[in-house]
C-alpha cells in the first residue's frame, strides 16, 4: 500500500496541514513516511536541501520542544501548491512565530517546501495582530 492509499487527508490542503501538525506533535518521521515524496527537496536556508537534514533538524526540535503548539489560520491550495499561514509556539509563554509553509505536491506527496518566519513582538505597533 503506497503512502498516499495509507493516507486519510483527501487534498493536498488537508496533506499539508496534517504533515505540519504531525510534526508539531512530534511524530515526524510518521508525517515524512506518509506525506514526503522520495525525491523531496526544500529551501530552508539553515540546512542542506535534502530530506534527510531537514528531517533530523526537525526531530531535534520537536525533542527540545515538546509542548510547541501549531495553530493554522488558513491554508490555500491553488494546483499542485499549498500554502499554509501558522502561529507556531515553541513554548507556550513565548508570542511566537507567524510562519508562512509553501509545498508543491506530486501524487498526492510533497516534493518540495518553502518556508518563511516572522517572530511576533511583545508589543507590536500594528492593532490588527499578524493573524
Amino acid at each position: 500500500m503506497s503512502s498516499e492509499q495509507n493516507n486519510t487527508a483527501s487534498t493536498n490542503k488537508e496533506r499539508a496541514v496534517s504533515f505540519l501538525k504531525q510534526v508539531a506533535d512530534g511524530e515526524v518521521r510518521e508525517a515524512y513516511r506518509t506525506y514526503i515524496s522520495p525525491g523531496f527537496s526544500h529551501h530552508n536556508p539553515y540546512f542542506r536541501g535534502d530530506a534527510d537534514s531537514l528531517m533530523v533538524a526537525m526531530e531535534e526540535d520537536a525533542s527540545k520542544n515538546p509542548h510547541k503548539t501549531l495553530e493554522v489560520h488558513r491554508a490555500i491550495e491553488e494546483k499542485d501548491i499549498v500554502v499554509v499561514h501558522s502561529h507556531i509556539k515553541q513554548q507556550q509563554e513565548d508570542t511566537g512565530v507567524a510562519v508562512v509553509h509553501m509545498m508543491r505536491f506530486e501524487n498526492g506527496q510533497i516534493v518540495e517546501l518553502w518556508d518563511v518566519g516572522q517572530p511576533i513582538p511583545e508589543d507590536s505597533l500594528n492593532e490588527n495582530g499578524a493573524f
